[in-house]
């Protein structure tokens, strides 16, 4: 990305789209009983306030009723007809590192692992993005967390931070390029997941050679165990490489997440908070609902001059429902350089004698 002269005033920024995480899939509901949503009519609820707060995009996960995250296709279906209802102009991000299980006798040996994965390109009410993690990589959520984030929590005892210290994301090049056909098929965006610079190049690389031809909507995830620390010279670094065309949500973990978006705001890039990434204010003296994490991005936003997305304007800002026809559109809608030719090499060479 470049960064001219003014592209710190917020007259020259998009309006600020912030990402709500309220689901909290690794915690469980006694973690945070007072903000973690069970019923259905609660997770639907969940989302109308996160929405009312400022938040535009919803990062979505549902849980059973007894609790516990849920992986059947038809439960997350029920969900997303609830919330297309009750918050018709909010983005519906699901997240992607979910693996369905069958529902019904005899139905396992149909479904393999990488096929319930690509069951995302079949939700119905579809939503408006998946997110696509690629590159398989290490994903230790606890290796930058301090004893006192998950002291009194589920992720405290021993089973569970193992659990979680050894998570591995698969994403495998045959699986992600698949996976991505299959979204754009179904109209669904790909919401990549940029765990470092080499996660984002190979991205790049599918777009030049047509494998994902539409918008760059993306998250830097900054949590380290595997994927960049949060830090201003990783982040400086992947800017750098960041065309100027995609879009860029910042994500961290735990007392990070407000520093590092902090910085978004600054820069004119786009946020994401939530009791998924943090739990707790700065001092750690309370713990904070998805809607108070919400409700200070926004503060602070306005503090800046920068004014907060509506939601069709964060649908217009991620280019909901926009695919290009071809390579050379999408380099240049996404703001890449066009691809290398034996042509345009020589126009290169005539022009420098």
């Amino acid at each position: 990305m470049n960064f001219l002269d003014g592209s710190l005033f917020p007259e020259n920024q998009d309006k600020l789209v912030i990402t709500a995480a309220p689901y909290g899939p690794e915690w469980i509901p006694s973690d945070f009983p007072e903000d973690i949503p069970v019923s259905m009519k609660a997770q639907i609820q969940k989302a109308v306030d996160c929405y009312n707060a400022g938040a535009t995009v919803l990062h979505v996960h549902v849980r059973e009723e007894d609790g516990k995250g849920s992986k059947r296709l038809s439960k997350f279906n029920e969900l997303l007809a609830g919330l297309r209802a009750a918050v018709p102009d909010m983005v519906l991000q699901v997240g992607g590192s979910i693996s369905f299980a069958p529902e019904g006798e005899g139905a396992t040996a149909k479904w393999l692992s990488d096929d319930t994965r690509h069951m995302l390109a079949e939700l119905s009410p579809k939503p408006d993005q998946v997110t696509v993690t690629v590159n398989t990589t290490q994903m230790n959520i606890l290796e930058q967390m301090e004893p006192a984030d998950v002291a009194g929590t589920s992720l405290a005892e021993p089973a569970m931070r193992d659990a979680y210290r050894e998570m591995v994301v698969p994403a495998n090049p045959n699986w992600v390029e698949e996976h991505v056909k299959r979204l754009t098929a179904a109209g669904i965006q790909s919401a990549f997941q940029f765990y470092n610079i080499n996660s984002f190049e190979t991205v790049e690389r599918m777009i030049r050679r047509g494998v994902y031809m539409g918008p760059l909507v993306m998250n830097w995830v900054a949590i380290g165990g595997g994927m960049d620390a949060p830090n201003i010279y990783n982040l400086a670094n992947f800017l750098r490489a960041a065309p100027d065309g995609c879009m860029l949500t910042l994500e961290s973990s735990m007392r990070n997440v407000l520093p590092i978006n902090m910085m978004a705001i600054a820069m004119g890039l786009h946020v994401r908070c939530g009791i998924e990434d943090n739990l707790w204010t700065q001092k750690r003296d309370r713990k904070m609902t998805t809607v108070q994490q919400v409700e200070q991005l926004v503060r602070i936003s306005k503090e800046v001059g920068r004014d907060i997305a509506t939601g069709k304007e964060a649908k217009k800002t991620l280019k909901i429902g926009v695919f290009y026809d071809s390579i050379e559109e999408t380099l240049a809608k996404n703001g890449f350089a066009p691809n290398r030719s034996a042509k345009s090499g020589a126009l290169h060479r005539a022009a420098a004698e």
